[in-house]
C-alpha cells in the first residue's frame, strides 16, 4: 500500500537527516597535482579539447580558451574543496566565460507572461486533493522519458522543457514513447515565443493545442537555428494534448502531487557558475537573480539523506549527471533552491478525446 501524504513528508525530513552524501572523487576529473603542475594543466586542457571535440580558428584563439579554461577549473576546484552535496566538473563549457554561457545556452522569458496575458485561460489544478503518493517517482523508469537531448548553442530551452513533458504525458496514456519535435516550436509557434530568443512552457502547450498536435522528431529534427514553419504533412506522426495547467506557485507539495502524476516543465534560475558546472550529488548551490532556463521534472526521492527532485536537461550527456541534475528539496524555502516551485506546469492529455 501506498504511504499517504504526511507520512511521505515525514519520510523524507528523517531520511534528510539519516546519512551523510558521500561524493565519488573520480567524476570531477583531474587531481590536485594536475591544478599544481603547468604542463599537466595543459595536457589536461588537450585531453579536454579532444574529448570535446574543440577547433581553433588560431593560435590567438585558443590562447584566449586556455586562459578561460584554467579560470574556469579554479572555480571547480575551489568549489568542490567546500565538501558539499554536490560537485562541479570540466564539462563542454570549459573554455567559455559565464557571460558567453548564459548569452548562449539559457532561454527561458519570464517576462512574456505579462505579454500573453489577455491570451491565458485560468486553469486548474487538477491534483489539489491528491493524497496518496510513493515514497519516490522516476518517469525515466517508467519508459515516460526520451533519451537526453542537446539545444546546442541556442535560447531554446523552453522547447524543449515543453516537448519533454507532452512526451511523458503521451506515453503515460497512449503507452507509447514517441520523441518530439522542439524544432516545431522554434519555427511555427512564434506569436509569443521567439526561438532561439526564448520562449515559455505555457504558449508553446498553447501552441500545441491550437495546432492540433506537434510532428514526431523523425519528421521534423532539431537544426540548432531557426528555419521556416513546415506544413503538417498528411501521414506524419502527431501527437496531441487537451489542455495544460500550472501548478500552484511557491508550493513544494504541490509539485510533488503533480510531478508522481506525470513529467512537469519547470523554470529555474539556472544561469550562475555552479551550475554551469555541475557534474553531480544534490545541488544547492548558488542561483541567478531570475528565472532563466528550462528544464523537467522527472522524479523526486532520496539518497544518502539528501531529498532531491529529478530533472531533466537540454544540455548533452556530457553535463551533469548524464544530463540530468537532482535539485535539492526541503529546504524551507516556498521558492525552492534556484526558484524552482515559482514557474511549473504541465499538459494535460485525455485519452477519450484524442487517439494519439
Amino acid at each position: 500500500m501506498e504511504p499517504k501524504l504526511p507520512v511521505l513528508v515525514l519520510f523524507l525530513a528523517f531520511a534528510a537527516c539519516s546519512a551523510s552524501h558521500h561524493r565519488d572523487p573520480s567524476v570531477v576529473g583531474y587531481s590536485q597535482e594536475d591544478l599544481a603542475l603547468p604542463n599537466r594543466l595543459v595536457n589536461l586542457f588537450k585531453s579536454w579539447s579532444v574529448k570535446h571535440r574543440k577547433i581553433y580558428v588560431s593560435p590567438k584563439e585558443k590562447l584566449k580558451r586556455y586562459g578561460i579554461f584554467k579560470q574556469n577549473l579554479m572555480h571547480i576546484a575551489e568549489t568542490n574543496r567546500k565538501n558539499g552535496s554536490y560537485w562541479l566538473g570540466l564539462n563542454q563549457f570549459a573554455d567559455i566565460t559565464h557571460e558567453e554561457f548564459k548569452a548562449n545556452h539559457l532561454g527561458l522569458k519570464q517576462g512574456l507572461s505579462r505579454m500573453g496575458a489577455q491570451t491565458r485561460t485560468p486553469t486548474t489544478f487538477r491534483y489539489a486533493a491528491a493524497a496518496n503518493l510513493p515514497w519516490s517517482v522516476d518517469w525515466r523508469y517508467k519508459g515516460a522519458v526520451t533519451p537526453v537531448k542537446n539545444q546546442g548553442k541556442c535560447g531554446s530551452c523552453w522547447a524543449f522543457s515543453s516537448v519533454a513533458a507532452v512526451e511523458g504525458i503521451n506515453q503515460i496514456v497512449t503507452g507509447k514513447l514517441v520523441s518530439l519535435s522542439e524544432q516545431e516550436l522554434m519555427d511555427c509557434d512564434t506569436m509569443l515565443d521567439h526561438g532561439c530568443e526564448g520562449g515559455l512552457m505555457d504558449f508553446a502547450f498553447a501552441y500545441i493545442m491550437g495546432s492540433q498536435g506537434i510532428h514526431a522528431e523523425d519528421d521534423y529534427p532539431y537544426l540548432m537555428e531557426e528555419g521556416y514553419c513546415k506544413e503538417k504533412q498528411p501521414y506524419a506522426n502527431v501527437v496531441t494534448i487537451t489542455g495544460y495547467e500550472d501548478v500552484p506557485e511557491n508550493s513544494e507539495i504541490s509539485l510533488l502531487k503533480a510531478l508522481a502524476h506525470q513529467p512537469v516543465s519547470v523554470g529555474i534560475a539556472a544561469g550562475s557558475r555552479d551550475f554551469q558546472f555541475y557534474k553531480g550529488g544534490v545541488f544547492d548551490g548558488s542561483c541567478s537573480d531570475e528565472l532563466d532556463h528550462a528544464l523537467t521534472a522527472v522524479g523526486y526521492g532520496s539518497s544518502y539523506g539528501q531529498n532531491y527532485i529529478t530533472m531533466k536537461n537540454s544540455w548533452g550527456k556530457n553535463w551533469g549527471e548524464q544530463g540530468y541534475v537532482r535539485i535539492k528539496m526541503g529546504t524551507g524555502k516556498p521558492e525552492g533552491v534556484c526558484g524552482i516551485y515559482t514557474m511549473a506546469s504541465y499538459p494535460v492529455k485525455n485519452a477519450t478525446l484524442w487517439g494519439a
